[in-house]
């Protein structure tokens, strides 16, 4: 049987989008020290962007031929204000949308989904330290049954994710032609040895192990992007027909089964705090409810009807929402609808 699934633009489905811009921009991460778009030289002392050197400009200040205000011109305009321009256009999409990097653009979250998926088909479980396997069922009416035969693809997947992530971050750190060059001859410096092999353990016990925490509670980019979603009672956000729920019955969670960070999305605004809009959830909705003609229960929302989600308890939501359907407030869009680009 075929299910629904959202569709973006020109009618391709949304989670494809979202591969490809997961994959688009782990190449760019793997590919921009390599061509020089930007990295950190430690032995030139300064950052390559576009191929350019980017100094703080007191080259003329050291050698005595520019004052201390005009130092401090350069500095504000070659490191303090690039900094607050970035910044300030990361928290204001997040403030708007989310963490919408994180679940699209993200590179360790591209790598989080896929030890997750593979994981799953070893132990039936997204995560070691979930309680429970999830059912071998599918949103799409497939079946995906454990067998341990997967830890042979788990253990090796998350090796070369570590490896790879240490010798890129290396890389942004020293000349990707010299590493590259010494790894393939065999020739790295002590130094360069020392950072690959402590670099990947590391990353491997991450990956292996703490992955889910690590997005939820120790990158600085996803906290700081949530804390300005929560900010913003009106931002995207994933929406939940409460006064519907009990079409859930005919479910069996799915929704709560296919996250990525283990939330649970039928949840208020504050208890997805770690939210990374993905859309898996909705997608997982569409697909277990393809046969109710009143179609799904979770979408994306904004504006009025995300001030319900932002409520401190469902049933507050619940009320909230059912006012604004009578009112003939529309969401974002429906499951009958293509998502705006």
């Amino acid at each position: 049987m075929q299910v629904k699934s959202h569709l973006g633009l020109w009618g391709i489905p949304v989670q494809q989008w979202r591969r490809f811009t997961q994959v688009s921009f782990f190449l760019l991460f793997v590919f921009a020290p390599i061509f020089d778009l930007f990295r950190l030289d430690l032995n030139l002392k300064h950052f390559i962007i576009l191929g350019m050197d980017w100094t703080l400009g007191l080259n003329d200040f050291v050698a005595g031929k520019d004052t201390a205000g005009q130092a401090a011109k350069a500095i504000f305009l070659h490191a303090i204000l690039p900094l607050i321009l970035l910044a300030a256009g990361v928290i204001y999409v997040a403030w708007k949308w989310g963490r919408i990097y994180c679940g699209w653009l993200c590179p360790h979250f591209s790598i989080v989904e896929t030890i997750n998926q593979t994981l799953r088909k070893a132990i039936g479980k997204q995560s070691l330290w979930d309680k429970e396997a999830l059912p071998s069922r599918n949103p799409d009416g497939t079946q995906t049954k454990p067998d341990a035969i997967w830890w042979l693809g788990v253990i090796p997947l998350t090796i070369i994710c570590a490896i790879t992530w240490a010798t890129v971050l290396l890389t942004y750190l020293l000349p990707p032609a010299e590493i590259y060059g010494n790894l393939w001859h065999g020739t790295l410096t002590r130094s360069q040895t020392v950072f690959l092999i402590a670099g990947s353990i590391a990353f491997f016990v991450e990956f292996m192990f703490a992955r889910h925490l690590f997005c939820r509670y120790a990158c600085a980019l996803g906290l700081f992007q949530s804390l300005a979603w929560m900010g913003n009672d009106k931002a995207m956000v994933i929406g939940f027909k409460r006064e519907r729920a009990k079409d859930c019955f005919s479910c069996y969670s799915a929704c709560d089964h296919v996250c990525p960070m283990r939330l649970n999305p039928r949840n208020v605004k504050r208890m997805m705090f770690a939210c990374v809009q993905c859309g898996q959830c909705t997608d997982a909705c569409t697909q277990t409810q393809s046969d109710n003609p009143q179609g799904n229960l979770l979408e994306w929302v904004n504006q009025a009807y995300a001030e319900s989600e932002a409520a401190l308890n469902g049933s507050t939501a619940r009320v909230i929402r059912i006012k604004l359907e009578k009112n003939n407030v529309i969401p974002i869009h429906n499951s009958n609808k293509k998502i705006p680009s």
